[in-house]
């Protein structure tokens, strides 16, 4: 299941793959998209696998424990969701921005990692280390923007500054904020999203 919407300008030039958390659909991020690239295309995407009736996009075992097995092949399958939607919508294949929540943001780290070739560039909301590939991919140059929260429940300080960690030693750009902030977004973090997205 998925939610396109074209560009405003008619050309679908820069597209944002809209990724959400745990529990959300493929519309949840739409309003956040528009805010964030007002002339971007936008694909929102719902997770395939159900928890407890909520929508993720990959398996875990328990919270902070991901199904590793399931997590490869949701994100390989997603890369090749993505690879045909640039055809179907004609979207420009160089500029592929992921925006990600939470579970949206793990898959988002891990199509990095394990496909480095879809995105061109990430932002990663309330992110953590999907896994350790086996092979680090090429990452040389690709902007990441992390926001996350110093008081975050969910995701520990440590495992944000690990991410880091491994998107740098692959190549990636790395811009890392810190907010105030438990798992829930604030609104300055978009803001700062924002600025930077228009930067690329």
């Amino acid at each position: 299941m998925h939610k396109f919407i074209p560009s405003p300008t008619g050309q679908n030039d820069t597209t944002l793959l809209l990724l959400h958390g745990t529990g959300g659909n493929e519309e949840d991020l739409i309003p956040l998209g528009q805010f964030l690239a007002a002339d971007a295309a936008l694909i929102g995407v719902r997770g395939k696998i159900l928890e407890n009736g909520m929508p993720r996009f990959f398996r875990r075992l328990s919270e902070g424990v991901f199904d590793e097995e399931d997590l490869i092949f949701r994100t390989h399958e997603l890369a090749r969701f993505i690879e045909e939607a640039t055809k179907v919508y004609a979207l420009n294949t160089e500029r592929i921005i992921a925006v990600g929540y939470s579970n949206g943001a793990n898959i988002a780290a891990s199509m990095l990692l394990l496909e480095p070739t879809i995105l061109s560039a990430a932002v990663l909301f309330r992110a953590m280390v999907p896994l350790q590939p086996e092979q680090l991919p090429d990452l040389k140059g690709k902007p990441v923007l992390m926001q996350s929260g110093r008081r975050d429940p969910i995701v520990p300080a440590t495992n944000s500054e690990q991410l880091v960690e491994l998107l740098k030693q692959a190549g990636a750009d790395v811009t890392l904020n810190w907010q105030n902030a438990g798992h829930g977004l604030l609104n300055p973090e978009l803001v700062m999203a924002e600025k930077w997205i228009r930067q690329l």
